[in-house]
């Protein structure tokens, strides 16, 4: 018959049985030293390719009638679960059954799947991270990386599933795969312990199979984040600054000597996210052009969506104390960012905060005190004191909602009122300039009657120095 396949063997009668075997699942999970191929006894022209990271690939070589030359085709990776030694026999039996013709046709298609299917983890976290890091241009007008977050999860990606699964092909990649990953960062086997980490590297990696498994790209058929076990919940931090914790910080910032190692102006930073509630990348890129009318009565700071959480402008009003803060920075300097760095006209780096209170530690020694425990302080972080200054409205009295709006949270509820979201994203556009500038006022002049006088132990203690 025209349509017939001639199998192709091109190997010697002695090799051929040294080569060959009737293929069970047990010889796909074999071990081997170097890739090695096995023929089929039982279906000719079956084989599977073994590579020393234990992947089992089946092909069907077969002889294209019409060129004369001899194709191989992919038929896919062996998996326990979904594609067993009988399925691929099955397979080839099937397309044997579509004539040399049709076979020949669907050979391309194998071919072109293969090259997307035969992609590694680590290849495709490469053209992911291309991709998020890509310039498009953004609502305000500017180019910017597709993902403005991209180098985050990067981090995740090339610290926590590159390692493990880096060499792994993605379409082979199964939910087990994931579970033991996560089970082991929360183990300890990627540094310290963390639910947190775990939590982030499953974020990254669901987009990343998300993202490969889409209509263009198909490299996997699904991803393998689906259905994952839950982690256990995280607790959320609680950490607020007592009054005579903030007296402590506030005067411990302002004692020069004490504080050299760490520049005036994040010190100055510190201070005005307790004032302000803004987050730290918020405040820190702070530029001359953002502030308006700090002479006036209606001072306020215009934050770009560009580093706001939320990608929305944020409209802040400014306390008298916020202001103070702001012109002590500017003071004798001509850089163009409030908060600059010590090594050009620059924003001070997005972790020279945090760093500055918890101190430079390297391997558990520590080779430069932070504020923290140069002022005797239970550590905290940045955050926390945007959230000390919420406490503060909170004791006040003033609404949840306007506090809400001052930490640019989304309210959706107003008293035992459920509001619909989509009213403040498409048709409220209102600022609360008015309740915004109430609170913050309010905190300023709370914070004033807290750092009124300087206690003993921030100012004439000296074994604070030393505080552990």
């Amino acid at each position: 018959m025209s349509n017939t396949i001639t199998t192709v063997e091109p190997v010697a009668k002695g090799r051929r049985k040294r080569n060959s075997a009737i293929l069970t699942d047990r010889h796909c999970l074999k071990r081997v030293e170097e890739r090695t191929k096995l023929y089929d006894r039982k279906c000719p022209g079956l084989y599977i390719s073994i590579t020393t990271a234990g992947v089992a690939t089946f092909s069907f070589k077969f002889t294209d009638r019409q060129t004369g030359k001899q194709r191989t085709a992919w038929l896919g990776v062996y998996n326990p679960e979904t594609f067993k030694v009988e399925d691929a026999r099955s397979k080839v039996y099937g397309l044997k059954g579509m004539g040399g013709t049709a076979l020949a046709e669907t050979f391309r298609e194998h071919k072109a799947d293969k090259a997307k299917r035969g992609k590694t983890v680590a290849e495709i976290i490469e053209e992911r991270i291309d991709w998020m890091k890509t310039p498009v241009r953004k609502p305000d007008g500017e180019m910017r990386p597709r993902l403005e977050a991209w180098e985050e999860t990067a981090r995740q990606l090339n610290r926590f599933l590159r390692p493990r699964l880096g060499k792994k092909l993605a379409s082979e990649v199964t939910k087990h795969d994931i579970a033991t990953l996560s089970n082991d960062i929360t183990k300890g086997l990627f540094g310290r312990p963390s639910v947190s980490n775990a939590r982030h590297m499953r974020k990254a990696t669901s987009g990343l199979f998300n993202w490969a498994a889409e209509a263009g790209r198909d490299y996997v058929t699904a991803s393998p984040c689906i259905n994952l076990p839950k982690l256990d919940p995280e607790h959320p931090r609680t950490r607020v600054l007592t009054e005579d914790e903030i007296r402590i910080l506030w005067h411990g910032l302002d004692r020069h000597e004490l504080m050299a190692s760490w520049d005036r102006r994040t010190r100055l930073a510190l201070k005005f996210e307790l004032v302000s509630m803004l987050r730290s990348r918020e405040l820190l890129g702070a530029h001359r052009d953002e502030l308006f009318d700090l002479d006036g009565r209606t001072a306020r700071f215009d934050v770009p969506l560009k580093r706001v959480k939320k990608r929305r402008v944020i409209q802040q009003p400014l306390s008298d104390l916020a202001v103070e803060i702001i012109e002590e920075a500017l003071r004798g300097s001509n850089k163009q960012f409030v908060f600059a760095s010590p090594l050009g006209d620059q924003p001070l780096h997005r972790k020279a905060m945090a760093d500055a209170l918890r101190g430079d530690k390297r391997k558990g020694v520590v080779r430069t005190p932070g504020i923290c425990q140069l002022l005797g302080l239970r550590p905290f972080t940045p955050h926390d004191l945007r959230r000390t200054a919420a406490t503060l409205a909170g004791d006040l009295g003033f609404d949840d909602t306007v506090i809400a709006k001052c930490l640019d949270h989304a309210v959706t509820k107003k008293g035992d009122v459920i509001v619909p979201t989509v009213t403040g994203k498409v048709y409220n556009h209102s600022k609360r300039m008015k309740e915004k500038r109430a609170v913050l006022d309010g905190v300023a002049l709370e914070l004033r009657r807290i750092i009124g006088e300087p206690t003993v132990e921030a100012v004439e203690r000296p074994d604070l120095r030393f505080a552990a």
